[in-house]
C-alpha cells in the first residue's frame, strides 16, 4: 500500500486536441523537440513530493504514447480514457482506487509547463484542504456575447479568477464527488466544479501565468519558441574552436575524407585511417572545450589506434561536449587537396559528419579547394584540412 502521505499526479491526456492542428493529438506533438506530454510528465516525475504519475490516454493512441513518454520506475501504466475528459478522470481514479493514493493532483496533459513552485503550493494547501484549485485573477474586461456576435453586457470583473491545473484532492474525496457526477448524467469543465457541485469546500491559491494550456497550433508555435529560446539562454556559453590536419600521400587505391572512402590513386600515411577531414574536426571541438587535442586523447604510440576509424575520434568529443551539458551548434571543414575531387563527395560527408555528431546536415558545412599547384599540396603530396566547431555549454560547465 502506498504511505499516508502519498502523492500520485493523474495526467489527463486522452483528448484528439484537433484544434492544434496536425495529424497526430496535440499532446505529441514537439515543443522545441520533444512531445508536449513527455514534458508535462517530466514536470511531476522530478518533483521530490509527487510519489508516481498515472497518464490516461485515448483509445488509439497506445503507440504514440510509448513512443512519446519513456515508462519510468514511478510510473503506472496507463489507462485508456472516455470521450468526455470528465470521464477520463474518472477512468483515472478507478484505476488509482485499487492501490489509492493519499491525494491526487489532477493535471491537463497539454499544459507542460506547470513549474514545481506551483505543485509545492497546491500539496501545502491540501494540508488543510479537501480541494484546492491554482488560480489567477481575470484582468481583462470581460463581456457577454451571443451567437451572433452582439454584446449583451460587460460582467464585473471583481472577483473573477482563472482556474488552472494540477488542481489538488483528498482521494476519497474526488473519486466520490467524481462517481456522484457521473450517476447524474452531469457534465463539468473541471475537477474543482465536480468537487463544488458535490458540496466539497474549494480552496484557491495563485496560479501561475506561463502555465498555459496549449489548443491551438498558434499556442503549439508559442511553446516552440518559448522552449527553445530557454534552451539557448540555458547554453549561453559560446565557444568556437579551430583545427588543423595533415597527411602525406602514400600506397594505396582510396581516401577517407569526412568518413567517406573515395577511390584515388593513392591512400593518406597515418596511425588511424588518416581522415584529414574527421581529425581538424575533432580538433576543433577539442580546443572550443579547451580540453587538449587528438593526440593527447588518442596518441599515435597507443596500438589500440592503429587503423582506427576516426569516427570515433569524433563522437568522442562530441560525447565530451555532451558531458558538459553542451551541444554542437555548427561544424565547418576546408579541404585542401589537387585530388581526388571533393565536390561529388560533398554532401555524402555532411550527412556522415552530422551521423556521426548527431546534429543536423544544415549545422554542418564541407568546402575544398586546391592550393593552386603551390606548397606540399599543390605538389599533390598530401591532403591538409582546416577546420572551426562551435559549441554551447552552460554557464560554469566543468570538465
Amino acid at each position: 500500500m502506498n504511505a499516508p502521505s502519498s502523492v500520485t499526479a493523474l495526467i489527463v491526456a486522452a483528448g484528439r486536441g484537433m484544434r492544434a492542428g496536425g495529424d497526430i493529438p496535440k499532446q505529441y506533438q514537439l515543443v522545441a523537440g520533444i512531445p508536449v506530454l513527455a514534458r508535462t510528465v517530466e514536470a511531476f516525475l522530478a518533483h521530490p513530493a509527487v510519489s508516481d504519475v498515472q497518464v490516461v490516454i485515448g483509445a488509439e493512441d497506445q503507440g504514440a504514447y510509448e513512443a512519446a513518454v519513456a515508462q519510468k520506475s514511478r510510473m503506472r501504466p496507463s489507462v485508456v480514457g472516455q470521450d468526455s475528459r470528465q470521464g477520463s478522470v474518472l477512468a483515472g481514479l478507478r484505476v488509482l482506487s485499487s492501490n489509492a493514493p493519499d491525494r491526487v493532483l489532477i493535471h491537463d496533459g497539454a499544459r507542460p509547463f506547470a513549474n514545481a513552485a506551483l505543485i509545492d503550493r497546491v500539496i501545502a494547501a491540501l494540508q488543510h484542504s479537501d480541494a484546492v484549485v491554482p488560480t489567477l485573477p481575470v484582468s481583462s474586461t470581460i463581456k457577454a456575447v451571443d451567437g451572433e456576435g452582439q454584446v449583451g453586457a460587460t460582467i464585473p470583473r471583481d472577483g473573477l479568477h482563472a482556474a488552472e491545473t494540477p488542481q489538488g484532492f483528498r482521494f476519497p474525496v474526488i473519486l466520490a464527488a467524481h462517481e456522484k457526477a457521473a450517476r447524474s448524467g452531469l457534465q463539468f469543465t473541471d475537477d474543482a466544479a465536480v468537487a463544488e457541485w458535490a458540496g466539497v469546500p474549494v480552496r484557491s491559491v495563485p496560479g501561475e501565468p506561463g502555465n498555459i494550456k496549449l489548443t491551438t497550433a498558434g499556442d503549439i508555435a508559442m511553446a516552440d519558441r518559448r522552449m527553445t529560446m530557454e534552451a539557448m539562454l540555458g547554453l549561453g556559453d559560446i565557444r568556437i574552436g579551430h583545427g588543423y590536419d595533415v597527411h602525406a600521400f602514400g600506397s594505396g587505391t582510396f581516401v577517407t575524407l569526412g568518413g567517406v572512402v573515395i577511390p584515388h590513386d593513392a591512400g593518406l600515411v597515418g596511425h588511424s585511417d588518416a581522415d584529414v577531414a574527421l581529425h581538424a574536426l575533432t580538433d576543433a571541438i577539442f580546443g572550443a572545450l579547451a580540453d587538449g587535442d587528438i593526440g593527447a586523447h588518442f596518441p599515435p604510440s597507443d596500438p589500440q589506434w592503429k587503423g582506427a576509424p576516426s569516427d570515433r575520434f569524433l563522437a568522442d568529443a562530441v560525447r565530451r561536449v555532451s558531458d558538459r551539458g553542451g551541444i554542437v551548434a555548427h561544424l565547418d571543414v576546408s579541404i585542401l587537396a589537387e585530388a581526388p575531387r571533393i565536390g561529388p563527395h560533398r554532401d555524402a560527408m555532411r550527412q556522415r559528419i552530422a551521423a556521426i555528431c548527431g546534429i543536423d546536415i544544415d549545422r554542418v558545412g564541407v568546402k575544398a579547394t586546391t592550393n593552386e599547384g603551390l606548397g606540399f599540396v599543390g605538389r599533390c603530396e598530401g591532403i591538409a584540412a582546416h577546420a572551426a566547431a562551435t559549441i554551447r555549454l552552460p554557464f560554469g560547465a566543468k570538465a
